[in-house]
C-alpha cells in the first residue's frame, strides 16, 4: 500500500462483484467461529428476528439452544453438564481471530475511505477541470465569433459604401443616357432642316457628313451606356445578393454569441440549469469548425469578389462618360465648324451673287440704252438713205445722152451702198444687243433665284439649325452631373 500524500493515483484489488465493498460470505468469519458452529450464540433471539422476517432453521435451532440456557441458569445439573463444551485455549483463540478479524476489517475499511475520498477528490478536480476546459472553449469559440462578426461588419460596411457608390455611378449613367436624348433630336433636326434647301444648294456638303456622323456617334455612346446600365443593375443585383448572405450570417453569428455567451456565463449555482438526460447523444450540428470558418471566409470573399467587379464596373462607367462626352463635344464643335465655314461660304456666294446681280443689272441698262441708240441711228439713216435713193431716181429721168454714168452717179451707188450696209450693221448689231439683253435678263432672273436660295440656306443653317445647337447640353450634362 503507498503512502498518504503520494503522487500517485492509489489502487486496490477491487473484487470482482459489482459492489465496492466485500462480499458478505467473506465478512461472515470475522463474526463465526470456524471450529464450533455455536460460537454465535451469545447473541439474542431478538436480534434474529430483527434481522430475519422469515423463521429458518438455523433460527430455530438458536432459540432451542437459548432455551437450553435459560434453562441450566435454574438447573445446576444441567449447567454443569454444558460448561465443559469449549477450552480457555479455544476462547482465546477465538478472540484473537476476532481482534485480527476485525483489525483486517478496518484497514480495508480505511483503506477504502482513502482511496474513495482520493477518488472522489480526483473526480471533483477532473470534473471542475473538465467543466474550465468547456468553459474555455466556449470563451474560445466566443472569440471566434467574435472575430468573424467583425470581418462580417467590416465587409458589411464596405459592401454598403460599394452599393452606394455603384448606385450614384448608375443614376449619373441614366442622367448621362437621357441628355444624349437632346443632342441627338437636334442633329436630326438639324438633317431635316438642311432638307429644305433648294437647288443646287441641296449639296452632301461636309455640314451633312458631320452631321451624320454626329447622329451615328450619338447612337454609338447611348448603346455603350444602355450595356454598361445593364451591367450595372446586374452588378447591383449581385451585390444586394452577397450583402443579404452576409447579414444573413451575421445575424446567425449574432444568434450563436448570444446563445454561447449565455451557456459560457452558465455556473453551477445559475438559475435555469436542469437535466436533459440522452442530449449527449443527440448531434444537430450541420457542420464542422472547418466548414463553419470556411462558409464565412467564402461569403466574405465571395462579397470582395464582387465589390472588385462592381469597382471594375464603376471606372468602366467612369472612362465611358469621359469618353463618350468627348466625342461627343469632338463631334459637336467638327458640325459647328462645318457650319460656320459652310455659312461663310454660302455668304460669300451670296455677296458675290449681289455684285454680279448688280453688275448684269447694269449691263441691262447699257443694253436697252445701246438698242435705243441702234433704233435711233437706224432711223437716222433713214433719211439718207431716201436723199441718195431720190437723187438716183430722179437722175434716171435725164433724156437720153444725159443719162450719163458720172461721178454724181458713182458717188449716190456708193452712198446708197454704204447707207444700206450701215443700216445692215446696225441691225445685226441690234439683234445681237437684243439677244445680249435677254442673255442679262435671264441671268439677272437666275442670280436672283440663286441670291434666293442662297438667302434660304443661311436662313436653315443660321437661324435653324445654329439656334437649335444652342442647347447641346454642357460637358458636366453629358457625364451625368447636374
Amino acid at each position: 500500500m503507498e503512502l498518504i500524500g503520494s503522487t500517485r493515483t492509489s489502487t486496490y484489488a477491487r473484487p470482482k462483484t459489482s459492489h465496492f465493498l466485500p462480499a458478505i460470505s467473506t465478512m461472515a468469519s470475522s463474526y463465526r467461529n470456524t471450529m464450533n458452529p455455536g460460537a454465535n450464540l451469545w447473541k439474542t433471539s431478538s436480534y434474529f428476528r430483527n434481522c430475519c422476517n422469515v423463521p429458518t432453521s438455523a433460527s430455530m435451532q438458536r432459540d432451542n439452544l437459548e432455551l437450553v440456557r435459560a434453562n441450566t441458569m435454574f438447573y445446576p445439573s444441567n449447567r454443569t453438564i454444558l460448561s465443559t463444551r469449549f477450552t480457555p485455549e479455544e476462547w482465546y483463540k477465538s478472540n484473537q481471530n476476532n481482534y485480527r478479524e476485525s483489525e483486517s476489517s478496518r484497514k480495508s475499511a480505511e483503506r477504502l475511505r482513502r482511496d474513495t475520498i482520493r477518488l472522489m477528490q480526483d473526480k471533483e478536480q477532473l470534473t471542475r477541470r473538465t467543466q474550465e476546459n468547456s468553459s474555455k472553449n466556449i470563451g474560445e469559440r466566443l472569440n471566434n465569433i467574435v472575430f468573424w462578426k467583425s470581418e462580417l461588419t467590416h465587409e458589411i460596411e464596405n459592401m454598403i459604401t460599394e452599393i452606394a457608390a455603384l448606385t450614384e455611378v448608375k443614376r449619373r449613367l441614366e442622367r448621362a443616357l437621357a441628355e444624349t436624348e437632346g443632342p441627338l433630336q437636334v442633329s436630326q433636326e438639324c438633317l431635316y432642316h438642311r432638307e429644305k434647301r433648294m437647288s443646287i444648294d441641296l449639296v452632301h456638303d461636309d455640314v451633312e457628313k458631320d452631321l451624320m456622323k454626329e447622329v451615328e456617334v450619338i447612337r454609338s455612346c447611348q448603346e455603350r451606356m444602355r450595356r454598361h446600365l445593364d451591367r450595372a443593375i446586374a452588378q447591383l443585383a449581385s451585390n444586394r445578393a452577397a450583402q443579404h448572405e452576409l447579414e444573413r450570417d451575421m445575424s446567425d453569428k449574432v444568434t450563436a454569441q448570444r446563445i454561447d455567451d449565455r451557456c459560457h456565463h452558465l455556473r453551477n449555482t445559475s438559475d435555469g440549469i436542469g437535466y436533459y438526460r440522452g442530449i449527449e447523444r443527440l448531434d444537430p450540428s450541420l457542420s464542422l469548425p472547418e466548414s463553419w470558418s470556411k462558409f464565412t471566409d467564402d461569403n466574405i470573399l465571395l462579397s470582395q469578389s464582387q465589390r472588385a467587379a462592381s469597382h471594375k464596373l464603376r471606372d468602366e462607367i467612369e472612362v465611358l462618360l469621359n469618353t463618350t462626352s468627348n466625342e461627343m463635344w469632338n463631334q459637336f464643335n467638327s458640325v459647328n465648324v462645318a457650319f460656320t465655314n459652310r455659312i461663310s461660304e454660302t455668304s460669300d456666294a451670296k455677296n458675290s451673287l449681289h455684285t454680279h446681280l448688280a453688275k448684269t443689272l447694269q449691263g441691262i441698262f447699257q443694253t436697252e440704252m445701246l438698242i435705243e441708240s441702234l433704233k435711233k441711228a437706224l432711223r437716222d439713216k433713214q433719211s439718207p438713205l431716201k436723199v441718195a435713193q431720190t437723187r438716183l431716181e430722179e437722175r434716171t429721168r435725164r433724156p437720153n445722152i444725159e443719162l450719163c454714168r458720172d461721178n454724181p452717179h458713182h458717188s449716190l451707188v456708193n452712198e446708197v451702198r454704204e447707207i444700206e450696209d450701215t443700216i445692215q450693221k446696225l441691225q445685226e448689231r441690234l439683234m445681237e444687243a437684243e439677244s445680249t439683253l435677254q442673255i442679262l435678263v435671264k441671268t439677272k432672273v437666275t442670280l436672283e433665284h440663286d441670291l434666293s436660295v442662297k438667302a434660304n440656306s443661311l436662313f436653315l443653317e443660321q437661324e435653324k439649325c445654329m439656334s437649335l445647337r444652342k442647347s447641346f447640353p454642357s460637358m458636366p450634362r453629358l457625364v451625368g452631373y447636374t
